[in-house]
Formats: C-alpha cells, structure tokens, sequence
C-alpha cells in the first residue's frame, strides 16, 4: 500500500508541493485582504526553484528532489571539509577513495582534473605506489590505446579498448542507466558488458558494442527449465552489436554465491532480456549446470565460439581456490582448447547487494588473483594466446597501469562508470529508493537520469581517463600501456625501504610450469601437481 502511495505521490515532492500551497494561500490573502505580499514573493520563488529543478537534465538529485536537494549542493560550497564529513561513504573513508571519485565526477562533467598543493596521499606511509619516470619522455599521437582479443580459433577477433565498462546488469540498473552507458560507448568505440541479466532492448538502442555475459542462470540463453538452450543463444550470439561471449564463473563481490531477483521486482522489461516468467521468483544458481568438469567446461566454450560465429569467447572469475584454477589450465593442455580471454575480478570489487562476510571476507584480492592468472599462463606457455582483463575497483589512469602491469592486458571498471552517471554512493541500490536513477527500476525515479547528459558524462570519463593514462605511458618513456610491467611500479614496503613491485610479487619464466617445480612458488609446488583436468577437487 506505502509502495502504491509513494508511486502516486512521491513523499520527497512534499517540499514542492507545501511550497506551491503556500504561494496559493498567499496570493488568497494578498487579494483577499492585502496582506502576505512578502510570503507570496518568497513561496512563489521556491515554487519556480521546484519546477526548474524538475525540469533541468544535469542534476539527477534535484529532478528527484526538487528545491530541498539544494542542500547537498549547499554543502559542497562551503568547504572541502564539510564536503568530505557529509558526503563521503563512510565505507571508503580514505583520501585515496575520495580522490578517486572526485576525479572521476571531475573527468565525467568535463571539469578539470588538476589539484593544488601536491599529493593528497601520505608518501611516506606503507604500500604507497608510484611509477617510475623517464628522462626521455615519448610523444604519442593518440590515447586510443586499444588490444586484440581472439586466438587461434577465433575467426572475428575484437579490437578492444584497453579500458571498458564491467559487468552491470538491466535489472541491477535502470533502463536509462543502460541507455546511457551503451550510448557513452558507442560514442567513444569502448565495449559495454551486459552483466549476467542477459542483452535487454536498452542495450541495443544506441548500438555500443556489448560483451555478452552468461551466468550460471543462463538468461538469455535458457529453456523453460532454466538450462542452456544454443538455439536461444544462438539467436543472441550472432547479433552483429555483440563482440564477445563471457562466461561468468564467479564474481569477486560475491564468488561462489548465487542469488535470487524477487518476483515482484521482475517487470515485463527484465523478463523479456532474461527469459524469465513476469512476477516469478529469479534464481541464479551458484554452480552451473552446464558443464561440471575442467574439461566438459572448456567443451562448452569451444561450443560457445561455435555457436556465435567465432567470436572472441572467454570466462570470468574471481580466484578462490588455486588448484581449481590449476586444472583449468591443464583441461586447456589435455583438450587443446583455450578460450580468447579471462577475466579476473578481485574481491574488492563491487555489487548492490551481498552479505557482508563474502563482500569483505571471500575471494582473492585482484593484485593475488591476477598475479596467478598470469604466471600460470606464462609456466604453461599460454600466455600469448590467451588476453587478460581486470576489474575490482579500477577508475583512474593509475588503477589501470597498475593492473597491467600486474599482468592485464585491458581493464574493466563498473564503480567509475557508476560515478560518470551520476552515483553518489547512496548505498540504496538494493532499496529501489536510489536518489539519482542509477539503481532504481521506479519509472518516476529513473527519469532523474538523463540519458543523453549522462552518455556525454560517460564519455567524457572514458575518453579523459584514456587521456591520463596517454600521459603516464609518454612519462614512463614508452609507446603503449602493454609495455608496462611490474618493473615501473615502485612500493613502499615501510618507512626506510621501498621494492620494485616485480621483486615483491611472484613470476614465472616462460614454461616454467612444465618441468621441475623445485624453485616455483610453494603454491605451485604444492597445488599444482594435484590438479586435474577432469575435476575440480583436489586427487
């Protein structure tokens, strides 16, 4: 009943519509009996504040909460202080996330990103990072770095930005979220992954290229009874607007967890993409059904890039257990069949809602996850067939040097894109209640979001972090990102003593995997020779 109410009359209009009652009520006294000409002037004013901000497509806040979202606005002008104290996350509370996400709003609004007075982070302190510079810087023509993604038995390779939007889902975000994202990219020729909710008709609007996620519930790509249909994926894979097929193992905010969408939250829109009845409950398994060895897994890959033409097909997965991974590898040797990428999300990445022991407390960090992904492929000599993504927690130029030079070869960001939106980290996502359209599938709500403001938002981001990161790879002396490795980053690993980053974290020389294991780190000492292709237990 408080759901149908609010519908009608949205309870943060109060402020509007008390406003206009008063100026009504004024103007009766005024002619009435001559008084209340002030109380009209000021109710008046605030009434046409209210209808402006309703109508005005930059700020998603006010359109949601006309005239008493001045306040939030307020505050910021005051001072950086008061800033941070009202509006940071108290779950970020560091002068390192703050400055991610104001440089991400400052790049997504087209604002400058330069700040004064130096570094805002603490040199001195253990674990700061920095790149090593060159005397000789380069002089590049374009920040459109880009990497081919698609091995040997791929027949339509993807030319891919080395910087993209992660995995979201239609459902998890508003439909004018999608539209936004999907426009941003098409705009500026980067990829939009679907997440595992299946390709929906606001992805398909603007024309972005998409990454086709495919989860353990297969929407998109399932029967009746929730098992993968190929002719369903078929009829998807095969869209000219989809680049790559992703199949979605595990995600670092929640690995090993399935989850449900509530019937009731299931609209004809978000039924239609996944393939799902209208007002049923949702499950996405923990497992999937398709495949239940190493081997009978890359089978289903092998199957996958048949099935779509030969696009570049691939997994994501955050690392739990490193002898699962191990006997992926050695289903890849004992089958010959490798996918076109991997994904490796780490646990610090994000999701609207999940129980907080698995946010906080399971799945490999990405710097563990990615290092092993890497050196694995490097020991097995797979490593240049098989490309690299990253994602947990990447937004700015640095973020994304770091990660490749861990060993990613692009990476993926939801949380920046999220913040070119217009996010201001609410923590209402799994409400429905979000302030600014994001999260929400309220119609009244997500009209706050304007697409084409927040496509040009997304764009700006994407093409001033590339921008950035031009000028990290010109300072390091190089001519593109995938020439940085862990040999220019330097850690402080305390107050007298720093390391190069590639003498603190392990490797593996080419091929190392495949002879003795004696001078290898213990975990392949260990793990590695108990692995097998045709499980994913332990022997």
């Amino acid at each position: 009943m408080l759901d149908r109410l609010n519908a009608l009359y949205p309870v943060r209009y109060t402020a509007l519509a008390l406003c206009v009652l008063f100026t009504l009520l004024s103007l009766f006294a005024m002619v009435g009996f001559g008084v209340g000409g002030l109380w009209f002037l000021l109710f008046g004013g605030l009434s046409a504040l209210g209808w402006y901000d309703l109508r005005q497509t930059k700020k998603s806040v006010l359109r949601n909460y006309p005239i008493i979202g001045h306040f939030r606005y307020m505050l910021e002008k005051v001072r950086p202080e008061l800033r941070q104290y009202f509006l940071e996350s108290d779950t970020e509370a560091t002068p390192f996330s703050r400055s991610q996400r104001s440089l991400a709003y400052a790049r997504a609004k087209g604002e400058t990103d330069k700040r004064p007075f130096g570094t805002q982070l603490d040199v001195k302190a253990d674990g700061f990072e920095w790149l090593n510079h060159s005397l000789m810087p380069t002089t590049l023509s374009t920040p459109d770095f880009r990497t081919t993604i698609g091995g040997p038995s791929c027949s339509q390779p993807y030319e891919a930005s080395v910087f993209n939007i992660s995995a979201m889902s239609f459902g998890a975000l508003s439909a004018n979220a999608i539209q936004a994202l999907n426009a941003g990219a098409a705009r500026g020729r980067f990829a939009h992954d679907t997440g595992e909710g299946s390709i929906s008709a606001w992805h398909r609007l603007h024309g972005g290229d998409l990454i086709w996620e495919i989860g353990s519930g297969y929407f998109g790509c399932r029967d009746e009874a929730g098992r993968f249909s190929e002719d369903r994926f078929k009829a998807n894979a095969l869209d000219p607007q989809v680049k790559m097929i992703e199949l979605k193992l595990s995600q670092g905010a929640k690995p090993g967890h399935g989850g449900m969408l509530p019937g009731a939250k299931i609209t004809p829109e978000i039924a239609a993409a996944r393939g799902v009845p209208v007002g049923v409950d949702c499950i996405s398994p923990a497992a999937h059904s398709a495949f239940a060895t190493p081997m009978e897994m890359m089978q289903f890959i092998a199957r996958l890039r048949e099935l779509s033409g030969g696009k570049p097909t691939g997994f994501k997965l955050c690392i739990g257990h490193p002898w699962e991974w191990f006997a992926i590898v050695k289903a890849m040797q004992e089958t010959g069949i490798t996918p076109d990428f991997i994904v490796v999300d780490g646990a610090e990445g994000g999701t609207g809602a999940a129980p907080l022991e698995f946010t906080d407390h399971v799945g490999a960090p990405l710097q563990e996850g990615l290092r092993l992904v890497h050196n694995t492929l490097v020991g097995v000599n797979l490593r240049d067939r098989i490309k690299i993504g990253a994602s947990g927690k990447v937004i700015s130029a640095f973020d994304i040097v770091r990660a490749i030079a861990i060993g990613a070869d692009w990476c993926n960001s939801a949380r920046g894109f999220m913040f070119a939106l217009g996010c201001i980290q609410a923590q209402t996502c799994h409400t429905g209640q979000c302030p600014t359209g994001v999260t929400t599938q309220d119609p009244v709500r997500q009209q706050a979001l304007v697409v084409p403001d927040k496509a040009e938002r997304v764009y700006n981001f994407h093409r001033q972090t590339l921008h950035a990161l031009q000028e990290l790879v010109q300072a390091a002396g190089l001519n593109h990102p995938s020439e940085i490795t862990a040999d220019h980053i330097v850690r402080r690993v305390n107050e007298n003593d720093v390391r190069l980053l590639s003498t603190l974290l392990p490797t593996v020389r080419p091929g190392a995997l495949l002879g003795e294991l004696t001078d290898q780190h213990k975990v392949f000492q260990y793990y590695w020779p108990q692995a097998q292709p045709d499980r994913f237990g332990l022997v």
